[in-house]
């Protein structure tokens, strides 16, 4: 055991209240007992001393003890608040984390969904645009296959009607998609639909028309080699015999004389009898006498030739080839100099009805269709 120290201030314990001790003032010497050395006396308050700080440092033990003992409980305490808090920490720190990574897992799978949906309307929107240019492409190629097989009719058949049809059609085609890129192909076709209503109208179905009718007529027209008697006779006869008999009810035959019943009798019978004669001799002149020489069977190819050049006449017509059609109705007519007999009302008729139809005018310059396909056409090439 350590021995105290005799300086009461170094004898006061560590930790212990801060008592400042003063020096007490130097005290009188108490008078020494006869007989007392002065050892004796200096080593009598020493115990005294000693047991003021034995308290004093048993009591500092005492209440550093129960303040360390407080210090620690608070400690404790502080210490389990203070686990409790981390390990509450620690919960909403795993819960944070479980809701960041939920969230971020969510956050990509919501962009993975945001990226396919623009790369699904970037390739709607291709699509559309394809599409809308496919059938752009398709309407002006529909177009172009139109106005180009119009453009030909009208060339080679001078069918107009078909041809303002075809641009009828494809400006309405063009008015419906409503863009103005087609404004300078309506333009074109609009131009071309001006110069085809300019043109002069030929009458190609009358004109056929007629020359089908008359290659009706054909199996009908009388030929001179089958040219039977004419029999002017019989009317002539029963025209006489109603005069004849409208004298007898004039005059009864009472009243005529024997002389004039012969006479009357005598001229009747001799016109019948000179009517029979003249029926069985005639006279004609012919210019061509082989004409009268066909037999039955060169007749009915006289006829079929004759029908097959009014065919190719109005094949020609169609094709509005008016050099082959003038040859045709030329030839046609002279068939029916040489061959028919220009005196019957039939043959009349159907010459009358050749001369009409040759009196048409087919060589009208027609308009072309080249503006419209010029525009179509540099149109889809500069796509």
């Amino acid at each position: 055991m350590n021995e105290l120290p005799n300086n009461p201030e170094q004898a006061q314990p560590p930790g212990a209240p801060s008592t400042s001790l003063q020096k007490a003032e130097p005290l009188a010497a108490p008078p020494r007992a006869p007989g007392r050395s002065l050892f004796e006396t200096v080593q009598q308050p020493l115990p005294l001393a000693v047991t003021v700080l034995a308290v004093l440092l048993a009591v500092q033990t005492i209440s550093s003890h129960s303040r360390i003992n407080s210090l620690r409980k608070d400690m404790a305490l502080s210490l389990q608040k203070g686990n409790a808090v981390n390990a509450e920490t620690a919960a909403l720190a795993r819960e944070v984390s479980d809701q960041s990574k939920e969230l971020q897992i969510k956050v990509g799978v919501l962009e993975s969904r945001q990226s396919e949906a623009q790369s699904q309307q970037l390739a709607l929107e291709q699509l559309y645009q394809d599409l809308s240019k496919n059938r752009d492409e398709w309407a002006l190629s529909e177009i172009e296959q139109v106005l180009s097989t119009a453009s030909q009719q009208l060339q080679l058949a001078g069918n107009v009607q078909g041809a303002l049809i075809a641009l009828q059609n494809a400006d309405r085609s063009l008015s419906r998609s409503d863009k103005p890129q087609f404004l300078t192909i309506r333009r074109a076709i609009a131009s071309d639909i001006e110069k085809l209503k300019a043109t002069p109208a030929v009458d190609m179905a009358g004109v056929a028309l007629r020359l089908d009718n008359v290659i009706a007529q054909v199996d009908y027209l009388p030929i001179l080699s089958d040219e039977k008697p004419l029999l002017p006779a019989a009317p002539a006869r029963s025209v006489r015999k109603q005069e004849s008999k409208a004298k007898e009810k004039q005059t009864p035959p009472a009243a005529l004389t024997l002389a004039e019943r012969v006479g009357q009798t005598w001229s009747n019978w001799s016109q019948e009898m000179w009517d029979d004669v003249r029926q069985l001799i005639r006279v004609r002149s012919v210019e061509k006498p082989e004409a009268l020489m066909l037999s039955p069977g060169e007749s009915y190819f006289v006829r079929e030739n004759l029908k097959l050049r009014l065919l190719n006449a109005r094949l020609a017509l169609l094709s509005r080839n008016e050099a082959t059609f003038r040859d045709d109705l030329v030839t046609a007519q002279e068939t029916l100099l040489k061959y028919f007999d220009t005196r019957a009302r039939a043959t009349q008729s159907v010459q009358a009805a050749l001369r009409q139809v040759q009196a048409n005018n087919l060589q009208i310059e027609m308009p072309t269709l080249a503006d419209s396909l010029n525009a179509v056409r540099n149109y889809k090439a500069k796509q």
